[in-house]
């Protein structure tokens, strides 16, 4: 919490809005408090009167993203027997990446204040990657008991999987990376539903 007081959550979604836009627009680097505050058209001090710093402002737009996927896999429970069980689990791997998500989480590991306010934040209990984890995994084991998702398919190791490869994209990310969510597509499918039907050599 910061020692100048609490945000109230329609400021903090105003501020980490215009952040979003602001690097979708221009890239992490013209990423500022000034160029925050004035994509937000309100006072330069709002973003220091309401966050402890600039590192904890990047800190806590990363941590809300993150809330905001664990709510998404929270609600996987809703649509067992609906739908597609690798659509569904592709939906919550990709919120991650959503808006300005890969670069501003890039952004937070070069700042070693962020990075660390994000890890204590993590360990004390903020939904994150284990929250969209546990998750999955009770998603996955539901949709088994229905006979939806094969009995061969381990839903710790699939969920561990799913959530480490996000894991990793968001945290080694950089500005002109290839775009991560065709791989995560692929990689969801292939863990959901098995590989495709094999080939025999020579045929397409």
């Amino acid at each position: 919490m910061s020692p100048r007081g609490v945000a109230t959550p329609d400021v903090r979604e105003r501020l980490f809005a215009a952040a979003e836009r602001v690097v979708e627009r221009e890239g992490p680097g013209a990423l500022t408090s000034r160029s925050v505050t004035a994509e937000a058209d309100c006072a330069k001090g709002l973003l220091h009167a309401h966050f402890a710093g600039f590192d904890e402002f990047v800190a806590e737009l990363c941590l809300d993203r993150f809330a905001r996927a664990a709510a998404k896999a929270q609600a996987l429970s809703e649509l067992a027997g609906q739908g597609s069980v690798a659509h569904h689990v592709e939906a919550v791997a990709l919120a991650l990446f959503d808006s300005a998500g890969l670069a501003i989480s890039g952004l937070a590991m070069t700042r070693p204040a962020a990075a660390q306010h994000i890890r204590t934040a993590l360990a004390a209990g903020a939904p994150g990657f284990t929250a969209i984890q546990d998750a999955i995994t009770r998603y996955l084991l539901d949709e088994q008991e229905l006979g939806r998702v094969a009995r061969t398919v381990a839903p710790q190791s699939v969920a561990l999987a799913v959530v480490g490869t996000a894991h990793h994209l968001l945290m080694t990310s950089w500005p002109g990376a290839p775009d991560p969510r065709s791989s995560m597509r692929s990689l969801v499918a292939m863990l959901v539903e098995g590989p495709g039907p094999s080939r025999e050599p020579g045929t397409e």
